[in-house]
């Protein structure tokens, strides 16, 4: 959450928090444990739309991650709430559709990035793979993981007020 909790809140956003964000959130997790920080974090995901709220992954995110190890399983569905801007230090919108909504949405304050911009450096969405099957399901488990590396490997860095943050 906030840094007065010495722990770096993570939040990831997407569209009703059943495939993209609940990926990332299960992969930064698994990656922050590995590395033995996962004590320094506190990481979540939402929706910008409450279509889900209370339901787990969709399943294909779920046979996804499984087959990469992680479990996300357990993850219920919940709806961005106001107090999630400060609630946590950096807020991830997984395309532009939900950036548009998060600023439109958030304080001016807030510390707000496309994913594809502060993870991947490269301005991607990460597309939608709701429609697809497990194909697409895989690519978008490539580009979070290739993105959650960069952002734990970044995370002295990043920060609510562009100071160096102290997870590490």
């Amino acid at each position: 959450m906030s840094a007065t909790e010495n722990r770096f809140g993570v939040l990831f956003v997407c569209s009703g928090n059943i495939c993209r964000s609940p990926l990332a959130e299960g992969i930064f997790t698994h990656l922050a444990e590995k590395a033995g920080l996962i004590g320094r974090f506190t990481i979540d995901s939402a929706g910008i739309g409450g279509w889900h709220v209370g339901q787990p992954p969709d399943n294909r995110a779920v046979a996804t991650a499984k087959k990469h190890g992680i479990d996300i399983s357990r993850q219920k569905a919940r709806r961005l709430k106001p107090n999630d801007f400060t609630a946590f230090d950096l807020v991830l919108a997984m395309d532009r559709g939900h950036m548009g909504e998060l600023r439109r949405l958030a304080p001016h304050s807030a510390n707000i990035h496309l994913f594809g911009d502060l993870a991947l450096e490269t301005g991607e969405d990460i597309q939608e793979p709701y429609y697809g099957d497990l194909e697409d399901f895989e690519l978008v488990y490539t580009r979070l993981l290739s993105g959650c590396r960069k952002l734990l490997e970044d995370a002295p860095t990043l920060s609510r007020n562009g100071k160096i943050s102290s997870v590490r």
